[in-house]
């Protein structure tokens, strides 16, 4: 466990992709973020699957030691997507579920390259940081610029007067894993709420 602010951090929530992406350098950014969750002794909290790069940090955190705790769709479980070697696996009855409980689990967030579902996870709670609904650190795995576009379309929020800067500094950023989980378990979210 390590400290960030006034809380202690005992897992990550880390949202990816179920599949592996064009780039190699996707597979690998999972790979060490799982195995420096491992080795740092931070439990991984995730989705569940077997595949893509949820599998790849899933098992990598796994190989290193680590204890990971995936939360999956009882229709997704049955589509034989669940990964079979987690310390604990929770079968849950909808993605709603599914989310509520994940977030229920972590103390921080960070998004790893992905498509939809990871973008809504990922701002869900980033959201739920700005309302002041949990004080949780969220960043991205930001590995070949690939959430540069996710990162201007925060920036134009600010300029257009749709979001707070304090509130786009929430989303932190890095494409080194281990620098971006060291200024996610650093970072203290501000106290000031949306609509103060």
């Amino acid at each position: 466990m390590e400290w960030y602010g006034a809380h202690m951090v005992g897992s990550i929530c880390v949202f990816c992709g179920s599949n592996s992406g064009n780039s190699r350098r996707y597979l690998e950014a999972a790979q060490e973020l799982g195995e420096l969750l491992g080795r740092r002794g931070l439990r991984l909290v995730y989705g569940g699957g077997n595949c893509g790069l949820m599998g790849a940090v899933a098992d990598a955190c796994l190989s290193a030691g680590g204890s990971v705790t995936g939360v999956i769709p009882r229709a997704l479980a049955d589509k034989d997507l669940a990964h079979g070697g987690l310390t604990e696996l929770r079968v849950v009855g909808s993605m709603h579920e599914r989310k509520a409980t994940m977030a229920d689990l972590a103390d921080a967030f960070i998004a790893l390259p992905g498509g939809l579902g990871t973008f809504e996870e990922f701002f869900e709670a980033a959201t739920w940081t700005q309302l002041g609904l949990h004080r949780k650190a969220c960043g991205v795995v930001n590995t070949a610029g690939y959430f540069d576009g996710l990162l201007a379309l925060a920036d134009r929020a600010v300029a257009d007067g749709f979001l707070r800067p304090q509130h786009r500094d929430m989303l932190l950023a890095d494409e080194r894993p281990a620098r971006l989980l060291d200024r996610l378990v650093a970072y203290t979210p501000p106290l000031l709420g949306k609509w103060s």
